[in-house]
């Protein structure tokens, strides 16, 4: 379970909202795979900066799912109930903060409203399992995870990712971490300023 807080490498988001995000707002899904999502601001952070550029309509169809391997099942709970207290989210820019988070009584915590909660679900998953949560996701992000793994174990889950997108979709990883030589025939690197990455046909 990495580190993380709300619009954590917000570099790469604006990627994510500007340069892919418009390419399947014709679908009927948009599916997106947030795998190593710890306690779930990356998840609430994709799904806020997404519906600022789609808007309400379109948004309703954005489906992301959103895994960690958390086997306390700690982790995974504290992200489902969208419940943060308010020291975690000093980061959030004010606009965005009022438009998408609700007090909760006078605990000063703080509730991801329903808008948001509605696109995300929360399940425990291995990834060196190389078992997909599905096959047909539009983008896949995940960072802060690859580097934990032994090389041999991130080739087979960037092969796994491979298969899990549909043609033409996305890979997010984090900006330090460069794709293994390995697998150069697999991905497109398709933006200079991070590593984002089309899925190539094999």
């Amino acid at each position: 379970m990495a580190f993380t807080f709300f619009f954590r490498d917000m570099d790469t988001l604006r990627l994510i909202q500007e340069y892919i995000i418009p390419r399947f707002t014709g679908n009927k899904y948009i599916r997106i795979w947030d795998a190593g999502c710890a306690t779930g601001q990356e998840a609430y952070s994709l799904a806020i900066v997404i519906k600022e550029k789609m808007g309400n309509f379109q948004f309703r169809n954005v489906r992301i799912d959103a895994t960690d391997i958390d086997e306390s099942n700690h982790f995974i709970n504290f992200a489902r109930n969208g419940i943060f207290p308010a020291e975690m989210t000093r980061r959030i820019p004010a606009d965005i903060f009022n438009r998408y988070f609700e007090p909760i009584d006078h605990s000063k915590k703080f509730k991801v409203k329903a808008d948001i909660m509605r696109v995300i679900s929360f399940h425990k998953h291995d990834l060196l399992s190389l078992e997909p949560i599905r096959r047909d996701y539009c983008i896949i992000v995940c960072k802060n995870v690859l580097l934990h793994l032994r090389y041999e174990d991130r080739i087979d889950v960037l092969k796994m990712f491979h298969e899990s997108l549909r043609d033409g979709g996305f890979l997010v990883t984090e900006q330090t971490q460069k794709l293994p030589e390995e697998i150069n025939h697999l991905f497109k690197k398709i933006h200079p300023q991070g590593q984002v990455y089309r899925k190539e046909a094999h």
